[in-house]
């Protein structure tokens, strides 16, 4: 079974509304460069915002969403945090000085068997496990700092200040960190199902 490679850098945080969101920029996948931003809102809903469509029908083939929003969106992440404007929204993250950084490259078993473990005790998020449609999924981290500060605007309105991501949102199998984070990530896919042939 072919195994699909992507790399990037991923970001999730809360604020006081109630907002809960994950944020995507990837500079490498099956698709090429894209963005995306996972939005749970208060209302429970899951919300998937992507550029394009093709984008949109990556994310869904792995993940779950109540809805699903092509728009103009362009996002910029980078360690030190993460900017995003969409129609009607914009988002602006920023990140610690400093955090940690793994600089050796480790092989898929060793990112569930020895760093699954330690991410689960220390962090509370899996680092292996299978989405809602039967994709396997590693989280390999290379490198991660806390987010210290954050502004949400939905038409205007400021959601409040930063806050941790709970309760969960509900988009796969694993949880970004409830402490609002940014990470420099690997993931690695495995679809048993087919679901993304059509992008290998």
């Amino acid at each position: 079974m072919s195994r699909l490679q992507l790399a990037g850098h991923i970001a999730g945080a809360g604020f006081a509304s109630g907002d809960r969101l994950v944020v995507g920029a990837w500079d490498r996948s099956p698709i090429g460069p894209f963005v995306d931003v996972m939005w749970a809102e208060t209302t429970g809903e899951r919300v998937l915002f992507a550029p394009t469509a093709e984008a949109a029908d990556f994310v869904t083939a792995v993940y779950g969403f109540d809805r699903v929003e092509v728009v103009d969106l362009r996002v910029h992440a980078s360690l030190d945090g993460v900017s995003a404007v969409a129609p009607g929204w914009t988002l602006e993250l920023v990140a610690a000085a400093h955090g940690w950084r793994i600089p050796v490259r480790r092989p898929a078993w060793f990112t569930r068997g020895v760093e699954g473990p330690i991410a689960r005790a220390l962090m509370g998020v899996r680092t292996y496990g299978v989405s809602p449609t039967g994709v396997q999924e590693w989280y390999r981290a290379d490198a991660w700092r806390r987010i210290v500060s954050g502004r949400l605007l939905v038409d205007g309105e400021d959601r409040g200040d930063l806050a941790p991501v709970d309760p969960p949102c509900g988009f796969g199998f694993s949880e970004p960190p409830r402490t609002p984070t940014i990470t420099a990530v690997r993931p690695l896919l495995a679809d048993p199902e087919g679901r993304l042939a059509r992008f290998g």
